[in-house]
């Protein structure tokens, strides 16, 4: 879907000096769409819509927020997120309808903050780059008084959704949230169908979500365009936890 690849094995210094901002005009939202796409089309394969070559973007991008991360030394946009705030949302809808029913949340809207379309260069996958990330995230959230972050966080489907599928089943048993919080996937993984009992790796994204207290809303949907199955997260500010809070919440206020 579109939250992907947030660490892995780095080949870069992680000392690189790194800053974060919003985008400023439309050449650097355009260079985080061509990040974008170097990940999401070429590395990892997706089908997007885009029509112009070697760019994502999509109807939400306009009304979207542009989180950068950039190398001041090579001047390179390394990391990006993309920001739905909720005023936004009301004119153009939430990317997560696309995939979920969220009518439960319905009541949260008013403070609801969409987040998605992370990813980051394959050189600079460590913890400076996903540190900043969640940084201007909590900024963002603080200064503006936001008090919900919702997001898709993806599983590879690569070996038919097995691992996905095993994967729900893990997390959900220790972070699955309050019913009334629930959403439904509009194209639901097949769990039924699906072997349940393989050995699974949590995706760095997704493990650091749930280490800061946002909640599993529901089982899996299945995209297939990006080819994974995409897990609804909800993280509630006042339940960021511990060093999170202090690291990243402490510090934007």
């Amino acid at each position: 879907m579109q939250q992907h690849y947030l660490a892995q094995n780095t080949r870069r210094d992680e000392r690189a000096k790194l800053t974060a901002s919003l985008a400023r005009g439309v050449g650097e939202i355009l260079e985080a769409q061509r990040l974008r796409h170097r990940i999401f089309a070429d590395e990892l394969g997706a089908r997007l819509p885009s029509r112009t070559p070697g760019v994502d973007h999509d109807i939400y991008d306009p009304f979207c927020e542009h989180l950068l991360v950039r190398d001041w030394q090579s001047g390179e946009v390394v990391g990006t997120y993309r920001i739905l705030a909720p005023e936004d949302a009301a004119r153009i809808g939430y990317y997560a309808e696309n995939e979920f029913d969220l009518t439960r949340l319905r009541h949260l809207r008013p403070r609801l903050v969409e987040i998605g379309r992370a990813c980051v260069h394959p050189d600079y996958r460590n913890g400076a780059t996903i540190s900043l990330l969640w940084s201007g995230l909590a900024r963002y959230m603080v200064r503006h008084g936001y008090g919900y972050l919702m997001g898709c966080a993806s599983i590879s489907m690569a070996d038919g959704g097995h691992a996905a599928a095993s994967l729900y089943d893990r997390l959900a048993a220790e972070h699955l949230g309050p019913q009334e919080y629930h959403v439904f996937p509009r194209c639901p993984l097949p769990l039924a169908a699906l072997r349940r009992d393989q050995p699974t790796e949590v995706p760095p994204l997704i493990k650091g979500y749930l280490r800061a207290g946002a909640w599993i809303c529901g089982e899996p949907a299945w995209d297939p365009d990006f080819n994974t199955a995409d897990l609804p997260i909800l993280l509630p500010m006042d339940r960021i936890a511990g060093r999170y809070a202090r690291h990243y919440v402490g510090h934007a206020a």
